[in-house]
């Protein structure tokens, strides 16, 4: 049996484990530079605002509404599906991560217990440790548990679990989901097999198999048999990264080299970083720089370097170096600038690498800098400790002026709690 454990409303429910004023009221979130919406929570939904909206285009109905709007937190969101994570993780054989807010369990061995039972102290547990509500879908291969997780977020009776553990079920549940809705099948596909009369997840299953691998392939032949109770789709262990992409749009368009190169430089630390977390190194490096295609009345100019490292590295330093020589050598005056990124690729386990006749460079000790540098910023948060081209102007910093504090992650932003002493039996208060 697997499991799928989703977060409900999970940008919205973060911003509230910290203001419990939001309860029931209507939440947004928006994207980088607060552009679009890019999460809602129930109440937002049911008053009409539409997802990847403008934020522009809905001034009205937030003021007339008094909508809660939020700049989006990823260091505040990555933490707490962290915590999520990790309680999940103390309660099964296996976990597969399948994105910020969605993880896939192993149910193996599970035979003699009640999933019902374990699915309720599962779900009461993640929400009271970490103050996150969850829904879990539980059945015989991923795809039917994806569709049970549907049924357990959208039932209010169900409390938080559905189980689908029969035929009977299987049946019941596939009859009343929409075709559109089944993972794996997408837009496109949905489209097509509505054009056969194919409006259910159960009509899908009622087709030859034979029909769906020649009009779908094997990857539709999979989800046909999943559907169907025949599990195809294994767990799966996160494999280290081929390729790391840091880029942002700027919070402004930028037109002078220091403040871009100030940028690239955060963005090259920011895929060393990662590149150290699984332990790799890269062998190419690409710097890319371009201005913003919507402002027709700007010159446009894009543009991109790559290049071949001389010996494959995730030392922030060096990697720095090499992404500042790739910007300067493609940056031009004269443009406004609205986005730059940085790509390292070529990636291969970190181990005692081939040396290089012409290298000086002191690697053992820069490794043992490396080290201690991330080890300080893990103690006392993100960027305490940092290359000096990362520099401290941050004038390309993306916009966020409706940003909630980082409650989890910075010292500065924790919350205080003030006792009354004069009366100790009332109630802490927050402030």
């Amino acid at each position: 049996m697997y499991g799928l454990i989703d977060c409900n409303n999970f940008y919205a429910s973060c911003e509230r484990v910290f203001n419990p004023s939001l309860n029931g009221k209507p939440v947004v979130i928006l994207s980088n530079n607060d552009g679009c919406v890019i999460a809602r929570s129930t109440e937002a939904k049911a008053i009409g605002i539409p997802m990847g909206e403008p934020a522009f285009k809905l001034i009205e109905l937030i003021e007339t509404h008094n909508v809660q709007v939020f700049s989006s937190n990823y260091v505040l969101y990555g933490d707490m599906s962290q915590r999520v994570m990790t309680t999940i993780a103390t309660h099964v054989p296996a976990l597969e991560i399948y994105s910020i807010d969605e993880a896939f369990l192993l149910l193996n061995g599970f035979d003699a217990i009640d999933l019902n039972k374990f699915g309720l102290n599962l779900v009461q547990t993640v929400t009271r440790n970490t103050g996150i509500p969850v829904s879990l879908g539980i059945a015989p291969t991923k795809t039917l548990a994806k569709v049970a997780n549907k049924f357990a977020k959208k039932y209010k009776n169900y409390r938080g679990v559905a189980i689908i553990d029969t035929d009977e079920k299987r049946e019941k549940a596939l009859k009343i989901t929409e075709i559109g809705d089944v993972w794996g099948i997408g837009r496109r596909y949905s489209k097509k097999l509505q054009y056969y009369g194919i409006n259910s997840a159960w009509d899908f299953t009622q087709r030859p198999k034979s029909w769906v691998r020649h009009n779908m392939g094997v990857v539709g032949e999979r989800t046909w048999m999943e559907l169907r109770g025949i599990s195809c789709l294994e767990m799966e262990v996160p494999a280290n990264k081929k390729s790391i992409c840091t880029s942002r749009s700027f919070g402004k368009p930028l037109a002078m080299l220091p403040e871009i190169a100030e940028a690239v430089a955060n963005f090259t630390a920011s895929c060393a970083e990662k590149l150290r977390a699984q332990h790799s190194y890269a062998n190419m490096i690409t710097v890319f720089i371009q201005t913003n295609p919507f402002s027709k009345d700007q010159p446009q100019y894009f543009n991109q370097r790559i290049l071949a490292l001389p010996i494959p590295t995730n030392d922030s330093t060096e990697l720095i170096h090499f992404a500042l020589e790739c910007f300067k050598s493609i940056f031009k005056t004269g443009y406004l600038y609205k986005k730059a990124g940085v790509i390292v690729s070529e990636i291969i386990p970190e181990r005692p690498l081939q040396g290089d006749l012409f290298d000086n460079r002191n690697r053992e000790k820069y490794n043992r800098v490396m080290m201690v540098m991330d080890n300080l910023n893990a103690l006392y948060g993100r960027q305490r400790v940092k290359i000096a081209a990362q520099g401290f102007d941050r004038k390309w910093k993306l916009k966020h002026e409706k940003l909630s504090p980082c409650y989890t992650t910075q010292l500065n932003d924790v919350l205080e709690v003030n006792a009354n002493e004069k009366n100790p039996d009332m109630n802490a208060t927050i402030g």
